[in-house]
């Protein structure tokens, strides 16, 4: 969990930032990278918090432990789901995100050990496994951020 509160901090950080383009490295604004990986993150965790532990299914994905195992997710290979795909975003509306998943990240913590999501790849994943994932996704949407500002 915090990692996750470090992560959101350094997210934050560059709200500032957001109309940063960087075409070399993404098609999309600091902005962007930021809004989607907090809506992944809110989404996720009322996921989480909503679910019925009784349905949750076991399933070997490879993909899963591979990308959670390595902590690397890799690039340009799938997009994002309407789901979490950002519309406007301003400075005012990240700063009341990153409010809201600071919360979110609270929240999780108090749920069952057996709640889960599923995940359209890596299929149902535990508390602790989501953990995981919200970890090595922001840290996916991070670095390539660090990379849209350093070049």
């Amino acid at each position: 969990m915090q990692k996750l509160h470090k992560q959101l901090d350094e997210l934050e950080s560059y709200i500032p930032q957001l109309d940063v383009r960087n075409e070399a490295i993404s098609a999309s604004t600091v902005g962007w990278q930021m809004e989607h990986d907090l809506l992944v993150i809110s989404s996720v965790i009322e996921g989480v918090k909503h679910s019925d532990p009784s349905k949750y299914k076991w399933r070997f994905k490879p993909l899963k432990y591979v990308i959670l195992g390595r902590g690397v997710i890799p690039r340009g290979k799938v997009g994002a789901p309407k789901v979490v795909t950002p519309g406007e975003i301003t400075q005012e509306t990240l700063r009341a995100h990153v409010a809201l998943c600071r919360e979110r990240v609270e929240e999780l913590e108090n749920v069952e050990a057996g709640n889960y999501f599923t995940h359209p790849f890596f299929g149902d994943l535990k508390k602790k496994e989501t953990f995981r994932f919200l970890y090595v996704h922001s840290e996916h949407h991070l670095k390539i951020i660090r990379e849209m500002l350093a070049n």
